[in-house]
């Protein structure tokens, strides 16, 4: 529930009007509308008040907006990896794809627009990374349930964190084949171009 339908409820509860709730918080009947219709929010002072004319715990008053206020950064989160993650991926596969022809046609002078690329990537999954951190998911069923909305529960969230270790030697591992290959393949594309 809403705080301003909470507040309505609370206040129909309580039998009170409009007129006389903002009596008794010094505010306007206006102000009071203006609340339940949730076209604005009370501040901690009139908070407290409300939820001492109402005879019921802030927590109580507000709970329907927290759980509503965590979803919405729960959203934001997940929007921002997957914004991040899209913008690292494409800045990787074009850092990838322009090394041999931004050398071929640049020669040493490729260095820089292409250090200027790998930068702009690598400051995106340091982004990436800083979310995952904030959210505290690293594993791949961790991120797949981040990126769903959901939380994964104890018992499934300790043996994650027991794989971790274990998942970081095999992302090193995986990452110095990848380079290898690449570094293969550039090689030999350049040495297929330039003869």
């Amino acid at each position: 529930m809403e705080l301003g339908e909470q507040l309505k409820t609370s206040r129909q509860k309580a039998q009170l009007s409009q007129e006389e709730l903002a009596d008794r918080i010094y505010v306007s009947r206006q102000t009071i509308s203006n609340w339940e219709n949730n076209k604005t929010y009370p501040d901690v002072n009139n908070l407290v008040l409300l939820s001492e004319v109402f005879q019921v715990s802030l927590d109580q008053l507000i709970k329907g907006d927290i759980d509503a206020m965590k979803d919405v950064i729960r959203k934001e989160e997940i929007d921002k990896m997957k914004r991040y993650g899209t913008i690292y991926t494409v800045l990787l596969i074009v850092v990838a794809v322009s090394a041999v022809p931004l050398f071929m046609w640049l020669g040493t002078w490729a260095f820089i627009p292409w250090g200027i690329l790998f930068a702009a990537a690598m400051y995106y999954a340091l982004k990436v990374e800083k979310v995952k951190k904030d959210n505290d998911v690293q594993t791949y069923k961790e991120i797949v349930a981040f990126y769903e909305g959901k939380r994964l529960d104890d018992i499934q969230k300790q043996r994650e964190i027991g794989k971790r270790p274990y998942q970081k030697i095999l992302l090193v591992i995986g990452s110095a084949v990848i380079t290898f290959a690449v570094c293969i393949l550039i090689g030999f594309l350049m040495h297929f171009f330039l003869n």
